[in-house]
């Protein structure tokens, strides 16, 4: 009986003699950095792939271990973040996933630069990261990018680059429904309650109300549309600055379910009845919408799947697939509620006495 000899392991070292160059630029080249000569690099990444060679990284994805992803929220909104932490966690459980949490601000240590948060990813064993609703910097990506740790992000706060993967709804198709929604019932004075100036998708949702508002023929009112948080009190703090306007909205397109809430609570304060008196559009269709009194009509966006697109997105790009599109847009569906109605014609405009006697603040 003969005993074959297993073939050895390629190692760091076996690739740099092969390639003639020396261990540590090998290593650079498997571990994503720039600090290499174009023609060197793909050599080296040449002799890597006819050696079957994994990075540490690759490794883990193919190891019957279960592998962890990061998911990190700016801040935690029971509602959205639960919806779509529940899409991730469902996928998750079913490829042998784990998942942890984090919010921006905790991910983000005193004094731990991107590249140590990096190396700290990698060193606690994380193979990807989802970034929701946060904002990021081109040194964040930069270094994850060396390290080959792949990142999708879901509704971002600034335009995510083109090799970055990002994940959300068809925002402007849905801010556009809303809007068309309100001019339908009759409305004309319509005002937008939206978040992050900046952040993608209020955009969207802006220019989707505006498009509609456009295409009725009406006219926007710069003082009807105010950014803030996607946050219950840029609801109540942007009633009241509606409310103190000489010719008050009939209608508001809320850029969230939460910051919606927001307005009914401070309507209750004012004696404003939603939705003889004001007509309230949110967005999400989270359980909020449902479970609100009146309960709200909502843009539906699918958050569940949202979160599901996103660990796909991670996992194929750790396993080193080809993603058919870096940018994932799902369908958003508009659902009609209690809390919209046509407009009244003896609507009080202006901060008087009413007819019962209730004055409108």
């Amino acid at each position: 009986m003969s005993l074959s000899t297993p073939p050895k392991k390629m190692t760091l070292a076996a690739i740099a003699r092969l390639t003639g160059v020396s261990t540590p630029t090998v290593s650079k080249v498997v571990n994503g950095r720039e600090d290499v000569a174009e023609e060197t690099r793909a050599k080296v990444l040449a002799a890597l792939v006819d050696a079957g060679y994994q990075s540490p990284m690759q490794r883990r994805v193919a190891s019957p271990e279960p592998s962890i992803v990061e998911v990190s929220f700016d801040a935690f909104t029971p509602a959205y973040s639960t919806a779509v932490l529940n899409g991730i966690l469902e996928y998750a459980a079913s490829v042998g996933v784990e998942v942890l949490m984090s919010t921006s601000s905790s991910g983000a240590v005193p004094g731990l630069s991107p590249e140590k948060r990096a190396e700290r990813m990698v060193a606690h064993g994380r193979i990807g990261l989802i970034l929701v609703t946060s904002d990021f910097s081109e040194a964040q990506l930069t270094a994850l990018r060396r390290r080959n740790i792949p990142v999708a992000v879901v509704d971002p706060l600034n335009p995510p680059p083109p090799d970055v993967v990002s994940v959300g709804a068809t925002n402007w198709a849905g801010g556009k429904a809303a809007a068309e929604h309100l001019l339908k019932l009759g409305h004309r004075d319509i005002a937008y309650l939206g978040g992050h100036e900046t952040a993608e998708c209020n955009q969207a949702r802006l220019h989707g109300y505006m498009s509609a508002l456009a295409s009725g023929g009406v006219q926007v009112n710069p003082e009807y549309i105010i950014h803030g948080k996607f946050r219950t009190h840029h609801g109540i703090e942007g009633l009241r600055r509606l409310i103190a306007l000489p010719k008050r909205p009939t209608a508001i397109f809320a850029g969230s379910d939460s910051v919606a809430v927001g307005v009914l609570r401070e309507a209750r304060h004012h004696g404003i009845r939603i939705p003889e008196d004001l007509s309230l559009v949110g967005f999400d269709g989270t359980t909020l919408a449902e479970d609100a009194v009146p309960s709200l009509t909502s843009v539906s966006q699918p958050l569940h799947e949202m979160g599901r697109a996103a660990l796909r997105a991670v996992l194929s790009q750790a396993r080193g697939e080809e993603l058919d599109s870096h940018r994932v847009e799902l369908a958003t569906q508009l659902v009609v509620r209690e809390s919209t109605a046509p407009p009244r014609e003896d609507e009080p405009r202006k901060n008087v006495p009413r007819k019962d006697g209730i004055i409108s603040s």
